[in-house]
């Protein structure tokens, strides 16, 4: 006979809130899914990196582990609105507070969801370790490498080339010379001996028919050739690097600070335009760093801000930026289509944009340049169901991966209509 056990109300209680606990803690295991991780990473890079890297500490702390530091619910709410948990005198908010003062951090109206996913994505970057600095990498290998030749040796090999040139002319002017003198020696007709002793002078080649042919041919090549070439530039601005009204630096901003393009050039994931930053992006660090720098006062007077009175005027003006990456009207480009959809990086159009002090256009951006990346670029099939079909009939008639060219990416109207 099984005997009933009895529980004590108070203690089911207690049994029930526990269990209850256990599951909204389990809600909020730090996932590891690589698409939260990749959401995660997407909103790190738009929101956080102008303050915060993972392993070294910046205008902010240090990222790695801070899931271990600090509550969930903790970073719920600092992450959704810092002033407010400061304000209600939250011990660890206070001290955040007086360590990295006066630097504000903004409140962000994400879901849970989304902070969750910026926790997985900075818990796979602590769990993947700091990185291997590149220029260490780059050092060892320049170091380590052997297939390189130096230009010592290059220039010896010339100059030796240079020296078997001249003693083959030397030595065939010596059996012209030997031969000649046989000649000379033995019987000849009246032709033979006329060609035996004909004589070269410079001033009889300028003036044969053969060289003049010969050098108004190589002219008109010549002048074609720089006509040509000079057509194919026309419109091209590759290495155009105008000077603009505030000397704004993307090696210190998107280099040393490593802040996401997407943070200023907002419209760059989501329209066709990557658009010029708003002086209210500027102002969302301005505000509290640099204040005194020269162009940051240019960047408040722009905008009527008075830095010690922390109040905005009425008497604004634009700055007045120099557009430096023209396309001609004619071309339609769409970044949306090419960063969020292709997932192609800026740097690819732009070059290493984070090395560069001032911005110059890297590309030629010429119509050849687009069809030829059309031609070489695989199609970013991954997770996008619009290319299922596509990819399985071209699997089916190639082994090669589904270039932009195979869907119709070097066709007029793609890029003209």
């Amino acid at each position: 006979m099984v005997k009933s056990i009895s529980i004590p109300i108070k203690t089911s209680f207690f049994l029930t809130l526990g269990f209850t606990f256990f599951l909204e803690s389990s809600a909020q295991e730090i996932s590891t899914d690589q698409e939260v991780i990749a959401a995660g990473e997407a909103t790190y890079k738009v929101n956080c990196t102008q303050c915060h890297q993972i392993w070294v500490a910046k205008l902010g702390p240090a990222l790695n582990g801070v899931y271990e530091r600090r509550s969930i619910e903790w970073l719920q709410s600092w992450i959704k609105n810092s002033q407010a948990m400061i304000a209600s005198g939250d011990e660890q908010a206070v001290a955040l507070w007086e360590e990295y003062k006066p630097t504000v951090m903004p409140a962000y109206p994400f879901t849970d969801d989304q902070v969750m996913e910026l926790i997985a994505y900075i818990k796979a970057e602590t769990d993947a370790g700091p990185p291997v600095e590149a220029a260490a990498v780059a050092v060892a290998g320049v170091e380590g490498s052997t297939d390189s030749v130096s230009s010592t040796y290059l220039i010896a090999i010339i100059i030796v080339l240079i020296v078997i040139l001249l003693v083959a002319l030397v030595a065939l002017g010596i059996a012209i010379k030997t031969i000649t003198k046989y000649l000379k020696e033995k019987d000849l007709d009246e032709e033979a001996e006329d060609i035996v002793n004909q004589r070269f002078t410079l001033s009889d080649l300028i003036k044969s028919n053969s060289f003049l042919g010969l050098v108004v041919f190589v002219v008109t090549i010549m002048v074609l050739k720089t006509l040509i070439d000079g057509a194919f530039t026309i419109g091209v601005q590759q290495g155009y690097q105008p000077t603009q009204p505030i000397a704004f630096s993307h090696k210190l901003h998107a280099g040393q600070y490593e802040i996401d393009c997407q943070y200023c050039h907002t419209g760059v994931r989501k329209s066709k335009s990557a658009n010029i930053p708003s002086a209210n992006i500027c102002m969302n660090c301005h505000t509290q760093i640099k204040p005194e720098s020269e162009e940051i006062q240019k960047i408040y007077a722009a905008i009527d801000y008075n830095p010690s009175t922390r109040t905005y005027g009425m008497n604004t003006k634009p700055i007045e930026w120099i557009r430096v990456h023209n396309l001609p009207d004619l071309a339609y480009f769409n970044h949306a289509q090419h960063v969020k959809v292709a997932e192609i990086e800026c740097q690819t159009c732009h070059g290493a944009i984070e090395e560069m002090e001032v911005v110059y256009q890297h590309s030629t951006l010429t119509m050849g340049w687009c069809i030829n990346c059309h031609r070489e670029t695989a199609v970013n099939t991954n997770g996008n169901a619009y290319y299922s079909k596509l990819v399985k009939l071209h699997s089916e008639q190639s082994k090669e991966p589904m270039k932009v060219e195979d869907i119709g990416g070097l066709e007029c109207a793609k890029c003209h209509y």
